[in-house]
């Protein structure tokens, strides 16, 4: 049913909600949502379709809220890490469905046109992919995904990528570069790989374990053709029978070792896409191991640089790691009582400093949180660092030691409810529990989304009088990501033809290409991109934004099922989230139309049915009279007809007794 209907006290119409499940389980208008990942042309929308009753039974629509589902979300979990729903899933069990699968159909591109496409990360933090296509084939940057929170996607565990472009198209992909570790830049690979044609995956060698060991919890995926690349080393791409592209990489600074970025060649110029970066400097001055490895990228002829964006917002030059490094040497030595360090588990090198710091002053370390157990094992297999016999110690031994010689490296400074810290804060943890002692460490910044989860987490600690520092109070924590100084700079040294900021919201975008275009950069040349937006160069010269535009709807993981975002069900979840539902299951005489019986009700999150027995009687009295009035002289009694109309019917009382929408579920059942 497409019309809309009028809410029973005026106001704006509100849109119908999906349609309800039948009594046997099997839902009324078509295939019920789940289809085939495609991008050929289909029919009109399944969602739109009326199906007859069967069997007897019969269930109406009834009308979401207006409102619909904000955007959000951000690296961090909120719903305890990305492996919180899927590890375990069998590949027969997973499903691609779309929501408005479109057919965009791209011209063959010439040997001098080359053309760049974000499917994601330039409207979001989160789900980076970027596509770099020539007439040689399709390189495809980055697979990342993002988390979103309960209030925008319930039940959502996190949305991916479109890669529906990409499965038209996997003949021609050469290969897919890995820039670094992080998930919203690999944490995508698991969902999307398979459809990409299983192409070879290029990266470093410590974020190749990263996406191995991640690749366990999906063993029945075929293996993965990963080839690691050494820093700044080349990879000439293709298929063996087919032309080859050449990809430079070169190391970047980032929060993570083996973090790099890729110049893509082409027959005019190269496309420079940065990865995740900051500058490592001094005093605002470039270090020289960052002269020399922007020195010579900026000796190719560039045509395009893509930029991070995440830190745009902030002006001058970010606070060097070597800094929070002194910080947080000086807590370790001189901290009276337990020492708890919340901090990003992929945080090597900061995780590696506290333990050699932790060596150094005769402590032990405790690690706490999956992601730290896993990220510090993956460490010692890259080489990275070798602890000394007896660093580590298990939270139930903390006890055998003095408590100042206690350092605990922790999973939760974003304020996630089933990480470490929130558990020990909030008494759910078996050996740890804090004292007005404890001194407690967030090194890491809020990442954008995570506000109240963190001033939660915060309450929470300092609700035990223990003395608390983070990065506004102290330099514990240096971002990842460069400032608008650093990143003025790297764009100087490489001096592209166009440039195009990206990993970022539309706002972070906007500040990035302000920033640049104040330092000299003409606006003209500046390209602020939406998801699947279809860029152009000719000649190295010749920009083009075509009209076409890919999809580019998030993909969600909701469970066993992978498929565009349905806005739909999103809104039935968060209508159902913020005012319930009420279920009325009558039994309907079809030679008569009259009841058998008393209508059941079912009210879940709606209102306490034994303390609402009056409004519970009235709406009984209602069903009764609105069916068998409408049913009266029907031949055939229309089940369909009536529930539709009863659904409206009980919206309205509702509303007008409680000031409160449920969603309300008719089932008829003919006899």
């Amino acid at each position: 049913m497409n019309s809309l209907a009028q809410p029973p006290s005026g106001g704006a119409p509100r849109p119908r909600r999906s349609r309800p499940f039948s009594a046997s389980g099997r839902p009324l208008g078509g295939a019920g949502g789940k289809r085939p990942f495609r991008s050929g042309p289909r029919g009109p929308s399944h969602g739109a379709s009326r199906a007859p009753a069967s069997h007897g039974s019969s269930h109406g629509p009834s009308r979401g809220p207006a409102r619909g589902p904000s955007r959000s979300g951000g690296h961090g979990s909120r719903r305890g890490g990305p492996h919180s729903r899927m590890p375990q899933q069998r590949a027969e069990h997973r499903h691609i469905r779309e929501a408005n699968a479109e057919t965009v159909t791209l011209p063959p591109l010439g040997p001098d046109t080359v053309r760049i496409i974000p499917l994601g990360g330039v409207e979001e933090v989160g789900r980076n992919m970027t596509l770099v296509e020539t007439d040689a084939g399709i390189i495809v940057v980055d697979a990342g995904f993002q988390f979103v929170s309960e209030e925008s996607a319930p039940g959502v565990d996190y949305i991916l990528p479109n890669v529906r472009y990409l499965e038209d198209n996997k003949d021609r992909i050469i290969g897919l570069f890995i820039t670094h570790g992080h998930l919203d830049h690999i944490g995508g690979i698991p969902y999307v790989i398979d459809h990409m044609g299983n192409p070879p995956i290029y990266t470093q060698y410590l974020t190749s374990l990263m996406i191995k060991k991640r690749q366990e919890e999906f063993a029945h995926l075929p293996a993965l053709d990963l080839k690691v690349v050494e820093p700044g080393g080349t990879v000439l791409a293709g298929r063996p029978d087919g032309p080859k592209v050449t990809v430079k990489t070169f190391p970047v600074t980032h929060s993570i070792p083996d973090s790099m970025g890729v110049s893509i060649v082409t027959k005019h110029g190269n496309i420079v896409i940065s990865g995740d970066l900051k500058l490592e400097h001094v005093d605002g001055i470039a270090t020289p191991k960052e002269k020399e490895n922007w020195g010579n990228l900026g000796k190719d002829k560039n045509i395009m640089f893509i930029a991070d964006s995440t830190n745009a917002e902030k002006d001058g030059f970010s606070i060097p790691e070597s800094r929070v490094y002194e910080t947080i040497e000086g807590i370790i030595k001189n901290v009276k009582g337990r020492l708890i360090i919340g901090t990003f588990a992929s945080q090597f090198e900061r995780m590696v400093h506290i333990i050699r710091m932790a060596e150094k002053y005769g402590k032990k370390i405790v690690t706490e949180g999956r992601s730290i157990k896993t990220n510090i094992e993956i460490a010692q297999r890259a080489n990275i660092f070798t602890p000394q016999p007896g660093t580590f110690i298990d939270a139930q031994d903390i006890g055998d030691y003095p408590a100042d010689k206690i350092v605990v490296i922790a999973t939760g400074a974003q304020g996630e409810e089933s990480a470490a810290l929130m558990r020990i804060a909030t008494k759910k943890h078996k050996y740890i529990t804090f004292t007005e002692r404890d001194t407690i460490v967030l090194s890491s910044s809020v990442i954008p989304g995570n506000e109240i989860s963190v001033q939660k987490l915060k309450d929470n600690l300092l609700r035990y009088g223990l003395n608390l520092m983070h990065y506004r109070s102290s330099d514990v924590h240096s971002t990842g990501h460069g400032n608008t100084g650093e990143l003025i700079w790297m764009r100087e040294q490489v001096n592209p033809n166009f440039f195009m900021p990206a990993y970022g919201y539309h706002s972070m975008l906007r500040y990035h290409a302000t920033a640049q275009n104040n330092a000299g950069f003409p606006k003209e040349r500046t390209i602020i991109s939406d998801n699947g937006m279809v860029i152009e160069v000719t000649n190295g010269t010749e920009l083009n934004i075509r009209k076409e535009k890919l999809p580019s709807g998030p993909m969600m993981v909701d469970g066993f099922t992978i498929g565009d975002m349905q806005e739909v069900v999103i809104r039935d979840r968060q209508a159902l989230a913020s005012d319930g539902m009420f279920v009325i299951i009558a039994t309907v005489n079809l030679r008569t139309g009259t009841l058998k019986k008393s209508p059941d009700i079912i009210s879940r999150g709606f209102i306490y049915l034994r303390e609402s027995q009056t409004l519970l009687s009235e709406a009984r009295l209602l069903v009764k009279k609105n069916v068998e009035d409408m049913a009266s002289g029907m031949n055939p009694v229309d089940l369909e007809y009536i529930k539709a109309n009863l659904t409206d019917t009980v919206e309205r009382y509702l509303f007008q007794k409680t000031n409160k929408r449920p969603m309300v579920i008719p089932v008829l059942i003919g006899v």
